[in-house]
């Protein structure tokens, strides 16, 4: 298998797992900003089933692949979430975020003006 073919393997794995855990919460955790928060609990729930089914990737929010950042709105506020993978003591960058075994994933929802 060439590297190129290795690579969208790679990728095409990262972006299967971002997105079971957006949609189950499976593999991660969620931080989500005192801003998000101060919407209220209607809100919040609306919002984390918008991040769940979120599928408006493009090439502009998405550029590798990996389905691991969108934009959405409450209420007219610009929200953010984005993924990072971290080791699964959280304390540095996961070798292979392609590999759930070493990697813990951590998405956090903030609003557009606490990024």
């Amino acid at each position: 298998m060439s590297d190129e073919q290795q690579e969208l393997e790679r990728v095409a794995k990262i972006r299967e797992l971002n997105d079971r855990f957006r949609r189950t919460g499976i593999g991660g955790r969620f931080v989500i900003t005192g801003g998000v928060r101060a919407l209220g609990p209607d809100a919040l729930t609306q919002v984390l089933q918008e991040v769940a089914s979120y599928d408006e990737f493009t090439e502009d929010n998405d550029p590798y692949g990996e389905h691991d950042f969108g934009t959405i709105y409450a209420d007219r506020v610009k929200l953010f979430w984005k993924i990072d993978y971290y080791d699964r003591t959280l304390q540095a960058g996961s070798e292979d975020p392609a590999d759930p075994v070493v990697t813990t994933r951590v998405l956090t929802l903030m609003r557009a003006e606490e990024y």
